[in-house]
């Protein structure tokens, strides 16, 4: 394991003062309504869920600021809600988290994403989801631009976290990349199947999971390939990047670096118990940014994720991971691995 308790230690102790992150994504709520089935319906051939508690909690790129927000990084959020009752939801979430809601731009038009999973202990029976996924209208756009416009230079990094829903158009990605880009700034994306690879040229970071790396580099022309090493170098080739983090699930992390050889390498997964995978993706982001950031290499900042998803997969729901908790699970991992 090339990270050391000191370098670790070294990495995580300046999260604190590092300049604030500016989060541009689809946003949303993800609301859980969990209890037991006892019988089934008489209706119809369908459970029927006795309800034991129901909670709402930020999703999305709104999940990626709450996890800064737990890992002591600030952070501002920008992106489009409705203008409807779950849009003042998704405000009163951000302000009961100390995060801002200033960079939120309402759209009478669309519904605010939400997501509603209904659980039991050992399984989800279903999700429904309340979102518009349609691009946003001239007006709107100008008015996020502009939000957007307003942060770049009092922020030091910038996270485009791409769900597909419809925020996102090429003109809007390449801005604010060619934006940050010009300040010598940290860009990482986590990016969305949907969206054509193109859009996110000159990133610093792209953090695809495996499929989503196959998927755009067939929409780059590439059906046949199938190597790993071969989509890494693809991507990074083809989108003009510096960095590639491809997650691979239970075989770990895949990654290259540009400025160090451009030589894939893996990791191992740090995650020794998985109850549910939600949200993990986007602790990933928050814990790969801030490392950068914070001056550690890519396969530290790699280290420190998978040690962060590790944290929440083992958690119910989307799940945050705190600075102490990061901190106990790395220890722990040290002594499995010696």
């Amino acid at each position: 394991m090339i990270l050391t308790p000191e370098k670790f230690d070294n990495i995580v102790s300046q999260f604190q003062s590092l300049k604030p992150v500016l989060v541009v994504g689809d946003l949303g709520v993800d609301k859980y309504t969990f209890g037991e089935v006892k019988r089934i319906s008489p209706e119809a051939p369908v459970p029927v869920l006795e309800v034991e508690k129901e909670w709402n909690k930020l999703g999305l790129a709104a999940n990626v600021s709450d996890n800064l927000k737990c890992l002591e990084v600030n952070s501002t959020l920008c992106g489009v809600i409705g203008d409807d009752a779950r849009a003042s939801l998704v405000e009163h979430l951000l302000e009961e988290r100390g995060l801002k809601t200033w960079g939120l731009v309402r759209d009478a038009s669309r519904h605010t994403t939400y997501k509603e999973r209904v659980t039991t202990a050992t399984q989800q029976i279903c999700r429904i989801d309340y979102e518009t996924k349609d691009g946003l209208s001239d007006e709107i756009n100008r008015k996020i631009t502009s939000r957007i416009n307003e942060f770049s230079d009092s922020h030091g990094a910038l996270i485009i976290e791409d769900y597909g829903k419809g925020l996102f158009s090429e003109s809007l990605c390449q801005k604010i990349i060619q934006d940050f880009k010009d300040k010598n700034l940290l860009i990482t994306v986590d990016p969305s199947r949907s969206t054509p690879p193109m859009w996110y040229k000159g990133a610093t970071l792209l953090k695809p999971n495996r499929l989503e790396s196959q998927m755009m580099v067939e929409a780059l022309g590439y059906f046949k390939e199938r190597k790993l090493e071969k989509i890494a170098e693809i991507l990074v080739e083809k989108l003009e990047l510096e960095k590639i983090i491809i997650t691979l699930g239970a075989d770990g992390m895949a990654m290259l670096d540009t400025k160090l050889g451009g030589d894939l390498k893996i990791i191992p997964t740090a995650a020794n118990e998985v109850f549910d995978v939600s949200g993990a993706g986007d602790t990933a982001i928050a814990a790969i940014t801030s490392s950068l950031m914070a001056g550690a290499s890519l396969e530290e900042a790699a280290w420190v994720g998978n040690c962060a998803a590790g944290v929440v997969v083992k958690k119910r729901g989307t799940a945050l991971c705190s600075q102490q908790e990061l901190k106990e699970y790395f220890a722990n991992l040290r002594k499995l691995l010696k």
